[in-house]
């Protein structure tokens, strides 16, 4: 017959079974760390800095959904709330759904059971594609209030 495990053991089974489950979102995590801390140290606010214009502004002359977002991910670094929204609102957004959806991925992983979140939501992927969408024409409007969307 088999013999139950100490109690020690199954406890220490537990949390290693915990920490190999969460060694995904912490590489995520770890990832995301390192990126916020190279766009603080080039600072993307600084003209003619190390980190280049975006490409379809600089080829195209439009500005793209994610134009001006490693400025608003500086600015939400360094605080300025406000500064993050006037460089990129819908990026803004974007990140709240981002962490919301990282969020509910370590919680299932936690709890050992699917967290459904947003993105699993069927309306999601038409609904994300419409805004982006939006956002790409209302910043490229060359009239007022449009033009206030630009960066």
């Amino acid at each position: 017959m088999g013999e139950a495990r100490p109690a020690s053991r199954r406890r220490r089974g537990a949390v290693l079974d915990t920490a190999r489950s969460l060694a995904a979102p912490a590489g995520v995590a770890l990832a995301a760390s390192a990126g916020c801390i190279a766009i603080n140290w080039a600072d993307p606010t600084t003209p003619g800095g190390i980190i280049p214009e975006c490409p379809s502004k600089l080829l195209f002359g439009v500005n793209c959904p994610g134009c001006g977002s490693t400025r608003m991910v500086y600015s939400l670094i360094r605080g300025d709330l406000g500064g993050a929204i006037a460089y990129n609102a819908l990026g803004v957004a974007a990140l709240i759904l981002v962490l919301w959806s990282y969020g509910a991925w370590t919680a299932g992983l936690l709890r050992g059971r699917f967290v459904r979140s947003w993105q699993h939501l069927r309306w999601a992927p038409l609904l994300v594609l419409s805004v982006v969408l939006a956002w790409f024409i209302a910043r490229n409007i060359p009239v007022e209030p449009f033009v206030s969307l630009r960066v």
